[in-house]
């Protein structure tokens, strides 16, 4: 049994000015800046607001980060935390605390992990320097608090907290700067959507997720703040419906580009089942400032225009990663996706052309242009309907793609059965090809053959697996 650690001084000397009741600023001005987080979450912890108070007051770093700290709905230490901050945003010069951010987003565990191992282990001076400043009497102009929190807007109306730290914000709009980087909109009416990021630095956001269904005029509402957001680098945008061959919703459309037009930072465009983009992908492309690293446009109507637009656009030149999985392209010209990925073949890493209703035709015509992705590491056919002779031919072309990691196929669609079964023992016939192919290759290799869902009938893979007694998750791996 090993013997246990005695407490240091420093850590016998917080626990007992925590329970002293004149705890003031004055006692905290000498205090060792490495006994102020454990001190701070044991007040935290303990509602201990007066003392909450005085070290916000008296605290010795730049930053704050608060947000791990509170327990939903109880809001009374952050309430307390933010009467500290009015006394010292009330102050024309701050002498003493070194707080200039208060960071409400997910991020600061590792601050609190390693103070509270410096308070056991010791700290360093490099540490201490590096997150804390030195302490001093030299006065500086008040500027406004920075305040970081990453926004998740998912209800009808706001929580408690939120709902709390927003009407405080917005009573202090002079002396405090609402920062947020990430931005979600999963379920909230526009009113209020506007009531919030009225009180927000719209410079600072950087990626926008809107996940809840809008018609174009909602998302032209939208648009505006849209394109205040100058550093915004991602933007995801799903179940936006309407058409743009309707005039009102074309001027819409116009409204939208408009501002889009004025991104230019943006780098990764998600788009998914958007009914809104048939027939004018051309015009959203247009309005872009700057290559994209990252394209998705999923579960979506295009037209062969809209491809066509696509793979002439100069914004995809330097595309890293291209998802145009659900759009079907059954009809469409067998040369039109050659041309689209000669176009990304020298920095293309990942393509994803899953359920496209790709045909033998389509596939055999631009295994040349996708044997020219030299960067290619992940790419993705499943659930296209493809013949065995198809697949062959594609497993030798991508043999020679030298950084490619991850292949996912459909099984060849000899293999079902009427209403989309695949038997077991064919599963094992399949095997054994695949096999084979890969041995004459000579290149070792993973591949992942997708089972489900059926493109034919759309059943699942527990379905199919039931059939024959297979409990296996739906894809197959198949290595030399």
């Amino acid at each position: 049994m090993s013997a246990r650690t005695p407490p240091r001084l420093l850590d016998l000397a917080g626990r007992h000015l925590l329970r002293a009741d004149d705890l003031d600023s004055s006692t905290l001005e000498s205090l060792p800046t490495e006994l102020f987080p454990p001190l701070f979450l044991e007040a935290f912890d303990g509602y201990r607001t007066e003392t909450l108070k005085a070290m916000v007051q008296t605290w010795p770093f730049v930053r704050l980060p608060l947000r791990a700290l509170i327990e939903l709905p109880h809001v009374g230490p952050l309430q307390a935390v933010l009467e500290a901050l009015d006394v010292l945003l009330a102050q024309k010069t701050r002498s003493r605390c070194k707080l200039r951010v208060l960071d409400l987003r997910n991020t600061g565990q590792n601050f609190w992990s390693m103070w509270l191992g410096a308070s056991s282990d010791g700290c360093s001076s490099s540490r201490e320097a590096a997150v804390a400043e030195p302490r001093s009497t030299t006065k500086r102009p008040s500027t406004p608090l920075k305040v970081f929190i990453d926004l998740c807007l998912k209800k009808r109306s706001l929580d408690n907290f939120l709902t709390y730290f927003l009407r405080w914000v917005e009573q202090r709009r002079s002396s405090v700067h609402l920062c947020c980087k990430k931005l979600k909109i999963v379920s909230m009416p526009m009113d209020s959507i506007v009531k919030v990021l009225s009180m927000v630095q719209l410079d600072c956001i950087q990626e926008v997720q809107v996940s809840c269904t809008w018609n174009l005029s909602t998302l032209a509402t939208f648009a505006p703040f849209l394109g205040e957001m100058s550093n915004l680098q991602r933007l995801r945008l799903s179940h936006v419906h309407g058409s743009a061959f309707k005039k009102q919703e074309h001027d819409h459309v116009v409204q939208i580009t408009s501002q889009l037009r004025r991104l230019g930072h943006l780098r990764d465009l998600h788009l998914e089942s958007s009914s809104f983009l048939g027939g004018c992908l051309d015009q959203m492309l247009r309005c872009l400032k700057s290559p994209l690293d990252s394209l998705s446009i999923t579960k979506c109507w295009l037209t062969e225009s809209d491809l066509t637009h696509l793979s002439q656009s100069p914004d995809i030149s330097q595309l890293k990663s291209l998802d145009l999985s659900g759009v079907t392209m059954t009809d469409f010209r067998p040369e039109l996706l050659p041309v689209l990925l000669e176009r990304v073949a020298a920095t293309l890493q990942e393509l994803d052309l899953d359920v496209c209703g790709i045909t033998d035709c389509q596939l055999e015509a631009f295994l040349p242009a996708l044997s020219r992705c030299s960067q290619l590491r992940f790419f993705s056919l499943c659930g296209n309907l493809l013949s065995t002779a198809v697949m062959e031919k594609l497993l030798r072309h991508t043999a020679a793609l030298p950084c490619l990691r991850q292949e996912r196929y459909p099984a060849p669609q000899e293999s079902y059965r009427p209403r989309g079964v695949l038997p077991e023992a064919r599963l094992a016939q399949l095997r054994a090809q695949l096999l084979e192919i890969l041995r004459d290759l000579g290149k070792p290799r993973i591949i992942w053959i997708g089972l489900c869902p059926c493109p034919r009938c759309g059943e699942d893979s527990r379905s199919l697996g039931h059939d024959e007694g297979n409990t296996d998750s739906g894809f197959h791996t198949f290595s030399q």
